[in-house]
């Protein structure tokens, strides 16, 4: 029997090698057919349920069960917070083991704090570093725009704290293996693009890869590179998105020229430009073009962003350079010049600051980019009536919003309205708020009273010893009478909150010996004590320079509630700060407006996402054994599925909502233990990539192995050596060559070569080409053709030097 093994750790007295195949290997006689059955089984067992946004596009939320360990992919919530929509996965969050998330705005986190709150959700949380202070600073606003204009009591800034410190935080490419139930399980997140932190992960069981990419760029831009999804061959099951599987985007150049044209046009006519953006995620990008378009063109119209938290999310952005484009680390090298340094931005906390800019055209960069509440919703009010003034959309609008429906129906229109503002309160009502407040304080009181006397009572005769500030008045006269003329009026002295017990002889104090270790050179000491945690410096940087506002936090209360406590942890701007922790009773008063929309309306992509074309390129490449479809129009998911179905592997699916399917691999995995006899024969060589017989091995030691299998005396199905010579086999070679990386390969040995006609022209008379269906992996062909001269051999020990021969 010829097999091809691999292993990571050759060494390894104990090894074991897991051999997966699609067709069941033939064993040689000396096998037996009742230990191949009992180590045969199917592969890890994988099943997706969608939570929501599946034949939508609605929030990101998935569970995945890998071999019974429950995995929720995302947790997101609209900028609706509709409860509603988190019913199923209320039904399912106490069974939750761990939560991938994978981007940092509210479509993909937003539920995070409510689940932990409200529905139980207990699990550990996993995400990139940008992903977890982004994402945190994103729900701050989120709750600070809210609690502005309504009295939003779904979650609080407590909630929002208490759920991200539960966040663990990786880097990219980082093998975490879970602990407890889901040993055995590795998770790691890669570049997705998007979003700076945006992940694609991808989870491995006993060598099987299941893969989520949504919202995934391929595409190089100006803060991020594009994603590594492509890198990834051959997965047991590819789950991603198809929300732009209809849309196809101007090249970049071209869509940049007509952005500057459309918002120079505008300043220019004496216009103000409003962009509605997300709070900490795609406006990132917006800001770099807008820098680059000032400085190229020498321009000084004024460039505001304005969200409660602008200058901590532009603090934290600074820092976060190495999760950036290489040609952003690289500047910084270089020139130590940080991008996001920004020049003619001006960065806004209230829109009050807005109010006392001088009048001219400007431009305000503003969350939120539904329009439903916040700052961007109150300027859309002010400007849209002027005809001069421009609403420029970089993203499509939430369903439901009252973004979606100015794209859909461009004005000129009149749209209903409703404004909301927070007021103090004022006589009567005021009166009214301060008696409530004070009846609900003594009641408080009364009910203190009421239960320490309760408790009280029940010690029975023991209550006065119980508590020593309690003098019986009968007692009082004895004591004076006992210590007498010669007690020199001394009596004895009661300490609150020490209760003598009843077995000693007369009261003593709590003693604890200091037990520490002594070594020759006097108390030994931890090391551990003395250094400082990533946490507490964490918390130091975040403290403004205005104030610690943690402790503040700590003693004010919420404006909104006479009962809910803050705690900021430095995290927030200073006038974000005030808002929260100015005490005085409020409330909030509303009207309809009919607003007649006269003003410009633009949407330009610039959400950062492949386009259709480019996503069905992606998936090609990637050709999983299974792909599950989400996130997306009915009309897109459908059009994708059948293109994948054709093109791109026969098993693709596309769940409804809590509809699960079982996408576990149709492979057989064996485990088959290698003898120590036929291990210290076998010449092992290093492969940093496989991809052969459709099979990614990733970074392993192969060789290649004759020999029989056999049932050992516990039942393992064991490889042995063969007992006659082994018959000869052909070569194999291992490896995934790429033309153009052979290409740049021979040009640095000195070899003239060009691509020509999709083939390899090297030197003078030799060409390369490779043959067969580019999108089935493992079925390609390299060809190499040309006489038989001193060239073409030297040409071909060049290409087989690219693989590895077994």
């Amino acid at each position: 029997m010829g097999l091809t093994l691999s292993t990571a750790a050759k060494q390894d007295q104990n090894l074991f090698a897991n051999w997966k195949t699609r067709p069941k290997p033939s064993f040689s006689p000396h096998s037996h057919n009742s230990a191949n059955q009992r180590e045969k089984r199917m592969g890890t067992s994988v099943q997706v349920t969608p939570l929501s946004g599946v034949y939508n596009e609605n929030p990101l939320c998935y569970l995945l069960s890998i071999d019974g360990f429950n995995i929720l992919v995302d947790c997101g919530w609209n900028d609706l917070f509709d409860p509603n929509l988190l019913q199923p996965l209320s039904r399912v969050s106490s069974t939750i083991d761990a939560v991938l998330l994978s981007h940092s705005d509210t479509i993909h986190l937003g539920a995070l704090p409510y689940a932990m709150k409200q529905l139980g959700l207990s699990a550990p949380v996993y995400a990139t570093e940008p992903v977890y202070r982004l994402g945190l600073l994103t729900m701050y606003d989120h709750y600070l725009s809210r609690k502005q204009v309504s009295d939003f009591d779904l979650f609080t800034l407590d909630d929002i704290d208490t759920a991200f410190q539960t966040i663990t935080r990786l880097t990219y490419s980082q093998n975490y293996h879970l602990p407890g139930k889901g040993e055995g399980i590795v998770i790691a997140p890669h570049v997705a693009g998007h979003l700076l932190g945006g992940t694609v992960w991808k989870i491995t069981k006993d060598g099987e890869d299941v893969i989520y990419a949504v919202d995934f760029n391929h595409r190089k831009e100006r803060h991020l590179n594009g994603t590594v999804l492509e890198s990834f061959v051959r997965p047991a099951v590819l789950i991603t998105d198809a929300y732009n599987a209809l849309n196809n985007q101007l090249p970049t150049r071209q869509r940049d020229k007509k952005f500057e044209d459309t918002i120079l046009r505008t300043l220019r006519g004496d216009g103000n430009v409003l962009v509605p953006v997300d709070t900490a995620g795609r406006v990132l990008e917006i800001l770099l073009i807008l820098e680059q378009l000032w400085v190229q063109n020498h321009l000084s119209y004024p460039i505001f962003f304005l969200t409660y938290v602008a200058s901590s999310t532009i603090d934290y952005v600074k820092s976060f350079l190495e999760w950036m484009s290489d040609s952003i680390a690289k500047s910084f090298e270089h020139t130590r010049d940080n991008a996001f340094l920004l020049k003619h931005v001006s960065l806004l906390l209230n829109k009050n600051d807005l109010e006392n800019v001088p009048d001219g055209p400007k431009i305000v960069l503003v969350s939120m980019a539904s329009l439903e509440y916040g700052f961007s919703h109150d300027l859309f009010v002010e400007w849209a009536t002027d005809m001069k003034n421009l609403v420029f959309f970089t993203e499509r609008g939430q369903f439901g919003t009252l973004a979606r429906m100015l794209q859909a129906d461009p004005p000129p229109k009149a749209v209903k309205v409703t404004m909301r503002k927070r007021v103090p309160l004022v006589g009567e009502e005021l009166r009214a708020y301060e008696e409530e407040q004070n009846r609900i304080k003594e009641e408080a009181v009364k009910a203190s009273l009421t239960k320490e006397e309760d408790l009280k009572a029940s010690h029975g005769s023991d209550a006065n010893l119980g508590d020593p500030m309690v003098v019986d008045s009968n007692n009082a006269h004895a004591s004076s009478d006992v210590t007498g003329p010669h007690s020199g009026g001394h009596r004895d002295t009661l300490i609150d909150g020490f209760v003598p017990p009843s077995t000693s002889v007369a009261p003593m104090f709590p003693f604890f010996e200091n037990s520490s270790e002594w070594d020759d050179f006097g108390e030994v000491i931890n090391p551990d004590d003395y250094v400082i945690k990533e946490e507490d410096m964490d918390q130091s940087s975040m403290h403004l320079e205005t104030g610690d506002w943690r402790t503040i936090g700590r003693i004010f209360e919420d404006k909104f509630s006479s009962t809910e406590k803050v705690d900021l942890d430095g995290k927030l701007d200073e006038n974000s700060a005030n808002l929260l922790l100015d005490s005085k009773p409020s409330k909030v008063v509303s009207n309809e407006l009919t607003v007649q929309v006269k003003c410009s309306l633009v949407y330009m992509d610039f959400e950062g996402r492949s386009d259709g074309r480019s996503m069905k390129s992606v998936l090609a490449h990637v050709a999983p054994l299974k792909l599950v479809l989400v996130h997306g129009s009915a009309e897109a998911t459908e059009h994708l599925k059948q293109h994948c179905t054709r093109h791109v592997c026969p098993h693709v699916y596309a769940p409804q909502i809590e509809e699960t399917i079982d996408v576990t691999s149709d492979l057989c995995a064996y485990k088959v233990q290698l003898s120590e006899r036929l291990m210290s024969n076998v010449l092992f060589k290093k492969a940093s990539i496989i991809t052969w017989c459709s099979l990614q091995l990733g970074d392993y030691e192969i060789a290649w192995v004759d020999a029989e299998a056999g049932k050992t005396e516990n039942d393992m199905l064991s490889v042995l050596p063969i007992s006659t010579p082994p018959p000869p086999h052909k070569s194999v070679f291992v490896g995934d060559l790429k033309l153009a990386d052979f290409k740049q390969f021979l040009a640095s040995k000195g070899i003239p070569v060009e691509f020509s006609g999709g083939a390899l022209r090297c030197g003078e008379f030799v060409t390369l080409r490779k043959i067969g269906d580019a999108t089935q992996k493992g079925t390609q062909q390299v060809v190499i053709e040309g006489p038989l001269t001193e060239e073409y051999y030297k040409i071909r020990e060049h290409l087989y030097s690219q693989f590895y021969l077994v």
